[in-house]
């Protein structure tokens, strides 16, 4: 039996997930697979910290194939310094991932999180500074800093005793998640009652959060939605005394203002009011992070600077040399 590394997007590997019912996610960096004469008997990928597409051929289970790929999937991710590797999978494969030396997280409906790290989570929120409440939160990208985001985070700062600011850890897109977090901090130190921190995977965004093992693809940002507000209100609200959850408005993305709507339905039951704070205009265009990309792409940094804070704009000049 061969073990091979090869991209996700390759004929033989989809069309082996495709019989396994699952969808081939093209976010995947790699995938590792099994073979036999050439016949694939079981594949697994990785995106980032996150093991997806993990898969056995039926005529091939308890024979060990899950357990050689996580081997091979978690040396390829130490190599590159992660330590810490989520697993999105349905609930009736926890045993399966709990013998992998995975822990549950959270599960929503056909998800379930899991993670490598037993307490990883607990020790995560033992290691933040707590406040007296009530206190309130804000989820964001940022990528890079807005004034659009300081506005949001000065909006809800005077709504809540003490304001957690939470800054996603993915390494997608232009900017890293430490250049990413540095921008969030720098761009926040004015604010007394406001605390910056890395979400170190343990809140869900639709970037990280597979549909690849849904039947209904559309339905991958409610089940998303559904894991984040588990993790919230279960874990991080009554360890941080989580009151208020803050949203920015959003005119433009559907996706992003269905999440929105969902929060706003799931997370009241469960005691946590939502604010949406209407989105920063500039000349009657909304501010986001999208026209600061496209204008640095473009070279046009006079638009950055009046786009984003001046802590943004220095970060930034730093980086890219501009």
């Amino acid at each position: 039996m061969e073990l091979w590394t090869e991209p996700t997007q390759t004929w033989p590997v989809q069309q082996f997930l495709r019989s396994q019912g699952l969808e081939p996610d093209p976010e995947a960096e790699f995938t590792v697979s099994l073979r036999q004469d050439g016949r694939i008997l079981a594949c697994g990928s990785l995106d980032g910290n996150v093991i997806k597409g993990m898969a056995v051929d039926p005529a091939f289970r308890g024979q060990g194939l899950a357990a050689r790929l996580m081997t091979s999937l978690r040396q390829a991710a130490f190599r590159q310094g992660r330590r810490k590797l989520f697993v999105y999978t349905k609930p009736e494969n926890e045993l399966l991932f709990r013998g992998l030396g995975f822990f549950p997280l959270a599960t929503a409906g056909e998800a379930m999180l899991l993670e490598n790290v037993r307490g990883g989570l607990q020790a995560y929120l033992d290691n933040l500074d707590k406040h007296s409440g009530p206190c309130g939160a804000v989820v964001m990208n940022c990528a890079p800093f807005t004034n659009g985001h300081r506005y949001l985070v000065e909006q809800a700062a005077g709504q809540c005793a003490w304001l957690y600011v939470f800054v996603l850890s993915e390494e997608k897109g232009m900017f890293s998640a430490a250049q990413r977090l540095d921008m969030v901090r720098r761009g926040c130190r004015a604010y007394a009652n406001v605390s910056v921190h890395p979400t170190d995977g343990y809140l869900i965004s639709n970037a990280t959060f597979p549909t690849y093992f849904l039947k209904d693809r559309w339905a991958g940002g409610e089940i998303s939605c559904q894991l984040d507000v588990e993790m919230f209100a279960g874990r991080f609200a009554p360890a941080l005394d989580l009151k208020l959850r803050f949203l920015g408005t959003e005119p433009a993305d559907p996706v992003t203002r269905a999440y929105n709507e969902t929060l706003k339905a799931l997370l009241p039951p469960r005691g946590i009011g939502v604010q949406e704070i209407p989105r920063l205009t500039q000349q009657g265009v909304p501010v986001s992070a999208s026209r600061v990309r496209s204008a640095l792409h473009a070279g046009r940094w006079a638009e950055v600077q009046a786009l984003v804070p001046e802590t943004t704009f220095d970060a930034l000049t730093q980086q890219m040399g501009g």
